[in-house]
């Protein structure tokens, strides 16, 4: 009869324990695809909701620190294209803000621009630094896909601009 209790109060234990375990830390995607043949360059940022509404209290400080906040999204909008910067090939991609999607704890926001075009990619340069002082262990792995290669960097707070290289 105690090892029956024993194992229940285990599994109990396991299984309210699962959530936590489940997200221990602070991250993100980026995803970016170049198109070496158009320059055509699109940079999608990815984060958890839950990750994002603590950074607007600094992120959008005249706003509500919700998602809901339409100022808040905007302002979070600026951020990531301020605190970003993409290189392609030594040239500076600029990036208009093209989508912002909610969707319950899911936050999408894209962007697009344009590179150089019509020669292959040699080098591709990240600078990024996503809701500085917010969380010490945000994390935000960026991979950039060129001509049907992947290439992924991960940023964390402090991480110096990174760069990677495609062909020869």
């Amino acid at each position: 009869m105690r090892g029956r209790i024993f194992l229940a109060g285990l599994v109990a234990g396991l299984v309210l324990a699962t959530p936590v375990l489940a997200h221990r830390g602070h991250s993100g995607l980026t995803v970016i695809e170049v198109d070496p043949r158009s320059g055509a360059v699109t940079v999608s940022h990815r984060f958890a909701a839950h990750d994002v509404e603590p950074a607007l209290v600094t992120v959008a400080p005249d706003a509500q620190p919700t998602l809901d906040d339409p100022d808040a999204v905007a302002a979070l909008e600026e951020h990531l294209d301020r605190r970003f910067r993409l290189e392609v090939d030594g040239a500076l991609v600029e990036l208009d803000h093209a989508v912002t999607d909610l969707a319950a704890d899911n936050i999408r926001v894209d962007y697009a621009g344009s590179g150089p075009s019509g020669a292959a990619v040699r080098t591709v340069r990240v600078d990024l630094d996503f809701f500085p002082g917010v969380h010490d262990d945000q994390e935000q792995q960026v991979n950039i896909r060129v001509a049907g290669v992947t290439r992924t960097v991960v940023f964390r707070p402090g991480s110096a601009a990174q760069m990677v290289t495609f062909g020869r």
